[in-house]
């Protein structure tokens, strides 16, 4: 893996981007830069670059009428320096009745490179199906501190084994659970490429508290271990790396609890290609206790009529009764959030829409 992704790999990887259309090829190009940025890099990018993105950019004000609460934490880890994390909490105006009772069903969402939690909560409208649906949304930030384009590490062991960027994380969610009335047994995670990765190691760190994951654009999980293994694995997935790491996480705790895990990837995606999701439900099948063979449901999906919707695949993969893993494969889709605001980057607007889709899967699932 780590020859695949040396500097003649990345030369590869780099000149694929050409396929894409012109707003995500810059966005995408701009995303691989900054995987391979490390902390320490201080390098900004040309002033007229720079001008161009923010003038292309809307602000990223929340449109839905609920809460919109900014907070900092600062994190002290054994070992290291203080951490500042910046988060953004959402919290619906009208509360369904149950959760007048029992607290608000949460989903903690994690962003990719290249983007902030604001950029993240317009782009994906997930505020506003949060109000209509009465849920809570947690939107942690990367610091600039500790990765330069505000990737999550999702590539390093210690992250994968609970350490690196989960602490932060973790702290901020366990404050606002403190601070808020939030239901125990609804506690979700999802992501975008970087954060996908990320909302997967925060499941399997956690999977207690964690009771459904969902991965848009991800990385399998527990390969990588360094940025130019992580461009190997985004491009060619873990190998036989893939149901090892599984194993390991099994290992480390025989009466693991059912993670239920929807996956939704863009068959055009040249930036984490459709190998990661073959390889991520064949990670969610053995983790939920079904062999690779089990045959899925299958639902196909045609294209909309005027373009607003891309054919997809849906394939539900069933424990007894319950439904444990969804397969999303969608046509034509890029590096991008479907159905998300095209004003931003890394997000599409032809549906299906996977912020939907996300919360009615998680809608089905409780701790």
């Amino acid at each position: 893996m780590a020859k695949r992704g040396g500097k003649a790999g990345g030369t590869a990887l780099m000149r694929s981007l050409v396929k894409l259309g012109r707003t995500q090829q810059r966005a995408a190009g701009k995303m691989m830069v900054g995987l391979l940025s490390l902390p320490s890099v201080t390098t900004k990018p040309a002033p007229k670059t720079v001008r161009k993105a923010a003038a292309r950019r809307p602000a990223a004000a929340p449109v839905a009428p609920g809460k919109w609460l900014l907070g900092h934490e600062t994190v002290v880890l054994a070992g290291a320096s203080p951490r500042r994390m910046s988060y953004w909490l959402y919290l619906p105006h009208t509360v369904p009745e149950d959760a007048l009772r029992e607290g608000l069903p949460l989903v903690l969402m994690l962003h990719g490179c290249q983007q902030t939690a604001t950029e993240f909560a317009q782009g994906t409208r997930m505020n506003l199906l949060a109000e209509q649906k009465g849920y809570a949304v947690l939107y942690p930030q990367q610091s600039t501190s500790v990765h330069a384009h505000r990737c999550w590490r999702w590539f390093e062991r210690a992250t994968q084994q609970g350490g690196g960027d989960v602490q932060p994380v973790a702290t901020v969610l366990a404050k606002v659970l403190r601070q808020y009335p939030i239901d125990r047994r609804r506690i979700y995670a999802c992501g975008i490429s970087a954060g996908a990765g990320m909302a997967h190691i925060m499941a399997l760190n956690y999977p207690d508290i964690i009771a459904a994951v969902g991965l848009h654009s991800g990385p399998v999980f527990g390969a990588g271990n360094g940025v130019i293994g992580a461009l190997g694995v985004m491009q060619h997935g873990g190998g036989a790396r893939a149901a090892e790491a599984i194993r390991e996480v099994l290992a480390r705790r025989a009466d693991f609890p059912l993670l239920p895990t929807i996956l939704i990837q863009g068959a055009g995606d040249n930036v984490v290609r459709s190998v990661n999701q073959g390889q991520l439900v064949q990670q969610s099948l053995l983790l939920n206790g079904l062999s690779g063979d089990t045959a899925p449901r299958i639902k196909i999906e045609p294209a909309g009529r005027r373009g607003n919707r891309n054919a997809h695949v849906i394939r539900d993969y069933y424990q007894g009764r319950k439904l444990v893993v969804r397969e999303a494969h969608i046509d034509a889709l890029e590096h991008a959030w479907s159905g998300g605001d095209e004003r931003l980057a890394f997000n599409a607007k032809a549906g299906p829409d996977a912020s939907r889709m996300m919360l009615e899967f998680f809608g089905k699932q409780r701790r």
